[in-house]
């Protein structure tokens, strides 16, 4: 998966509670086990004014123009800022990979479900809990300011706003690493070649029969 260290992006704005993984990717879409190809039906059915199915060439569908992925302003955006107990819902991963296909690198929210934010970090997303006072603070900034931009760094840690104030926000260091470094559960697994590669032989010569 893509490392990440900094990322400095257009905030997109969701200003509703309890976003669901079925909003953030409906279901009819989960035919595939590939992490790529879901962007253009993330939040599928706000996004369009008609229903979307699978194949559908999505460039040729009315767009709703209130919603917010569909504003000049926000074109472009990598950062999502959201509120309470954002990705709810069933596990489906495909609603990261969504937003990962999207190009959201950062979701900025009060909570999230737990399922929804394990699976941010394994795909390369930075999901960040933030003061929900912090949260409205932001909201209010955003909606002022067109072309709005956050910088977020994770080495340090640090939020940066427009005019120079950092937030801190905390997150564990197993996760940190992860995510600088690129690593998935398979990435984890394959740093283990060596020892895994060496107990195999020696389960060769040990029980030979068994890889026969």
């Amino acid at each position: 998966m893509k490392k990440f260290s900094v990322e400095t992006g257009i905030v997109i704005p969701m200003d509703r509670p309890n976003v669901d993984t079925d909003a953030i990717i409906p279901k009819q879409f989960l035919k595939s086990i590939k992490r790529t190809g879901f962007g253009p039906n993330l939040f599928d059915e706000w996004r369009y004014l008609d229903h979307g199915e699978p194949g559908q060439d999505c460039s040729q569908r009315p767009v709703n123009p209130d919603f917010e992925l569909n504003q000049a302003r926000y074109k472009n955006g990598s950062i999502l800022l959201a509120r309470e107990n954002f990705g709810c819902g069933s596990s489906r991963e495909h609603a990261v990979w969504a937003l990962d296909d999207f190009g959201i690198r950062v979701i900025i929210a009060p909570s999230f479900a737990d399922i929804f934010f394990s699976n941010t970090s394994k795909n390369g997303i930075l999901a960040i809990a933030l003061d929900e006072a912090l949260i409205d603070k932001l909201f209010a900034q955003v909606a002022a300011t067109p072309g709005y931009q956050l910088k977020v760094d994770l080495p340090e840690q640090t939020i940066t706003l427009p005019d120079g104030e950092k937030i801190t926000f905390e997150i564990g260091g197993f996760k940190k690493h992860c995510l600088l470094e690129g690593l998935d559960d398979i990435g984890l697994t394959l740093q283990h070649t060596a020892d895994i590669e060496a107990y195999e032989e020696k389960r060769k010569q040990e029980a030979p029969w068994l890889f026969s």
